[in-house]
C-alpha cells in the first residue's frame, strides 16, 4: 500500500453503503465486538471479500479526517464497555482526505526495505489540513526488526484535486536523509497526471515506472555551490567556535580566509556526482566565495543556522536548502529534490584507495552488495575485495596494498553505517 484515500474514486454511494452492509453483516455473523476492518477488492463487476483485520489499520486517519471522528478514542469506549458516541446515519462524509506513507526502502530496486540511520528529519508544520503520523526522530535507526515505515502525511481538502495540491506541497517539504526513503517516488506519483484524474488501479506503478521511477539526474551547478558554500561556512563556523574557547581569540592562527603569500587564495576540492567527477576551485573573497568549475564561475556568499538550514546567494539570487553531511556524503536538499555528492579532500582524510594496511572503512552508509575474497586470502593492491551499494550505484572497496586479508566483518546483503570496518588487511612481507 502506498496512498489511501477517502472517499475512493469512483465510489458510489450504493456500492458504499452495499459494501458497508457486507461488513456489518460479517462482523454479526461472527458476534464482533471493537473495531475492525473489513478489506475488499473492487472492480468493473463488484466488489470481493479479501479479509477482516480485528483492529484499526494504518489507513483510517483518511477516514477520521472525512468524518471528523476520532476511530481510536471510539476503539477504547467500545472496549470499555460503552456505545458507540454516534449512529451511521449520523455520520457524513465531508470534502477529501489523502494518505502517503513514507518508508524506508528503495524504489529503484523494488522497493526493497532498507535499515539505517536518519541523520536527519524535518516534516511539514501541521494544521486543520495536513496531519502527521510519525514514530521517530533525527538520530533514531530504522531497524530491520520492524515494519520500514517512518511516517504518514494525511491531507483534507474541499474536493479530491484540493487535496492532491496539498499533498503535493506536503511532500515538498518533507525531508528525510541517512536511510533511503521513498519520497521522491511519493512526489513524482502525486505529480502525475493520470493519478491526478483518479485513473488508479493496482497495475498503476508497473505501468508508469518509467516515469514514477526516472534515472536519477546529475546534480546542477546550483546544487554543487551549495554544497561548496556549506563545507566552507562550517569551516569558519568551526574555527570562530574554536577560537572564542582558545585563551588568545585574536590569533591570527585561527583564521581560515584563504590567506596567502603571493597567491590567490583558493582551494580545490573533488566531488563525485554518482559516476561524474567534478573539480571545484573555491576562491576567497573579502564578501564570501568564488567557486569555480569547469562550466565557469559562481559568486557564493551565505549562512548557516544549526540545523543545516543554508541561506545562499548564488550571483545575486537568493537559495534556500538543507544540507546534511555524514562523513564523505553531502546530501543537499534543495527545491524539493535531494541531491547526493560524496566528498574526495586530500585535507579531510585519507582515500580509501590510499589507506594504510589494518582496518577498511566504509566511505558513506550502504549496502553489501558482494564480499569478493575470504579471509587468509592474499590480493593485490587495487584487487577489489567488496561491493558496497550506497546512492543507487555499486562502490568497489579496493585494496591499497599488496597483503593477506585478516578479516572479513560482514556478508553480502548487510547494512552498514559509515564508518563501519569492512575488512583488515595485513601488508605481505617482502
Amino acid at each position: 500500500k502506498v496512498v489511501e484515500e477517502a472517499p475512493a474514486p469512483g465510489m458510489t454511494p450504493a456500492r458504499r453503503a452495499e459494501m458497508g452492509g457486507v461488513a456489518v453483516a460479517a462482523a454479526r455473523a461472527i458476534d464482533y465486538v471493537g473495531a475492525g476492518t473489513v478489506e475488499f477488492l473492487v472492480d468493473g463487476n463488484g466488489f470481493y471479500f479479501m479479509e477482516m483485520n480485528t483492529r484499526l489499520q494504518v489507513e483510517h486517519a483518511v477516514t477520521e479526517m472525512v468524518t471528523g471522528i476520532d476511530l481510536v478514542e471510539w476503539q477504547f469506549r467500545i472496549a470499555a464497555g460503552e456505545t458507540l458516541p454516534r449512529r451511521q446515519d449520523q455520520l457524513a462524509i465531508d470534502g477529501h482526505a489523502i494518505e502517503a506513507r513514507v518508508y524506508a526502502e528503495d524504489p529503484a530496486q523494488d522497493f526493497l526495505p532498507m535499515a539505517g540511520p536518519i541523520a536527519h528529519l524535518a516534516m511539514p508544520a501541521t494544521d486543520r489540513h495536513l496531519r502527521v503520523d510519525i514514530g521517530v526522530r533525527a538520530g533514531d535507526q530504522v531497524s530491520i526488526h520492524y515494519d520500514p515505515m517512518i511516517a504518514k502525511l494525511i491531507v483534507w481538502d474541499a474536493d479530491r484535486a484540493a487535496a492532491l495540491r496539498r499533498l503535493r506541497a506536503a511532500l515538498s517539504k518533507a525531508e528525510i536523509v541517512g536511510v533511503a526513503t521513498n519520497l521522491e517516488f511519493l512526489a513524482a506519483l502525486a505529480a502525475h497526471p493520470a493519478f491526478a484524474e483518479g485513473d488508479i488501479d493496482t497495475g498503476f506503478i508497473g505501468r508508469y515506472r518509467a516515469e514514477l521511477l526516472p534515472a536519477p539526474e546529475p546534480a546542477g551547478d546550483t546544487a554543487i555551490a551549495l554544497a561548496c558554500l556549506y563545507l566552507f561556512l562550517g569551516r569558519t563556523r568551526h574555527a570562530a567556535e574554536l577560537a572564542a574557547a582558545s585563551g588568545d581569540p585574536w590569533s591570527p592562527w585561527h583564521r581560515v580566509d584563504g590567506w596567502r603569500l603571493n597567491d590567490d587564495n583558493h582551494h580545490r576540492l573533488t566531488l563525485l556526482d554518482g559516476e561524474r567527477e567534478v573539480e571545484i576551485d573555491v576562491h576567497y573573497r573579502g564578501d564570501g566565495y568564488l567557486i569555480e568549475t569547469s562550466r565557469g564561475g559562481i559568486a557564493a556568499s551565505g549562512r548557516l543556522d544549526a540545523a543545516g538550514g543554508l541561506v545562499a546567494d548564488l550571483d545575486g539570487a537568493r537559495a534556500k536548502a538543507t544540507v546534511v553531511r555524514q562523513g564523505a556524503v553531502i546530501t543537499v536538499l534543495y527545491q524539493g529534490r535531494p541531491h547526493r555528492l560524496v566528498l574526495r579532500d586530500p585535507l579531510a582524510g585519507v582515500r580509501m584507495d590510499e589507506a594504510p594496511a589494518g582496518a577498511l572503512e566504509a566511505p558513506m552508509p550502504g549496502r553489501v552488495a558482494a564480499v569478493l575474497v575470504a579471509a587468509g586470502q592474499a590480493v593485490k593492491k587495487g584487487a577489489p575485495l567488496m561491493l558496497l551499494e550506497a546512492m543507487k550505484m555499486e562502490h568497489s572497496i579496493n585494496a591499497p596494498l599488496a597483503g593477506t586479508i585478516e578479516a572479513v566483518h560482514y556478508a553480502a546483503g548487510d547494512q552498514v553505517e559509515a564508518g563501519a570496518t569492512l575488512l583488515s588487511i595485513a601488508a605481505r612481507d617482502p
